[in-house]
């Protein structure tokens, strides 16, 4: 199978539901956590659409590398693009809406509340995604997305983030390589 845009939803689009769903979560003692590097994309987006909101209620953010804490480490080893986790807030008792670009089998969710927990112990976390993909392979699903969008194991979809900022999906063979400034949930 080859790349296939013209199926799927507009990025920026889901982008702009995404805030609207979530500005209702944000209160004092809420941070944003965007796993890398999807999810980071979108919490900086998040960050700027959601500027009033955030600035009144004091809203932290941060990003997570989960790499090392992933289950299948041993496997994929670091990406190229590794990058260390900055999370410069206490997350003892804190709000955590953790962010990721396409939800799959919840593996990598799994890995980001490990890490978190080495932060501390929130009072809650709530994962937001910008798609959910189906396959769902823990107890774990995403509270919030923009999009279900129900995938066969052969299929990849990516977001990516244009020279721009600007962002956009991808659907893909699984089987095909993914070019290294491009982010695939796997």
């Amino acid at each position: 199978m080859t790349s296939q845009t013209n199926h799927l939803p507009d990025a920026e689009d889901l982008l702009k539901t995404l805030a609207l769903k979530l500005e209702p979560l944000l209160q004092d003692n809420t941070a944003l956590v965007g796993i890398q590097s999807g999810g980071v994309w979108l919490m900086q987006r998040l960050l700027v659409l959601l500027k009033s909101t955030i600035a009144a209620k004091s809203v932290q953010h941060g990003t997570l590398d989960v790499s090392f804490y992933r289950d299948d480490y041993a496997k994929r080893g670091l990406k190229s693009e590794n990058r260390p986790s900055q999370i410069s807030f206490d997350v003892e008792n804190k709000h955590i809406i953790l962010i990721d670009d396409v939800f799959y089998t919840g593996r990598t969710t799994r890995a980001a509340m490990n890490e978190l927990f080495d932060y501390g112990r929130p009072a809650s976390i709530t994962l937001v995604a910008l798609i959910n993909r189906g396959g769902r392979e823990l107890p774990i699903s995403p509270q919030i997305t923009a999009a279900e969008i129900p995938l066969s194991a052969a299929q990849n979809l990516q977001l990516m983030q244009n020279a721009d900022g600007s962002l956009r999906l991808a659907l893909k063979s699984a089987l095909q390589p993914t070019p290294q400034a491009q982010h695939s949930h796997e």
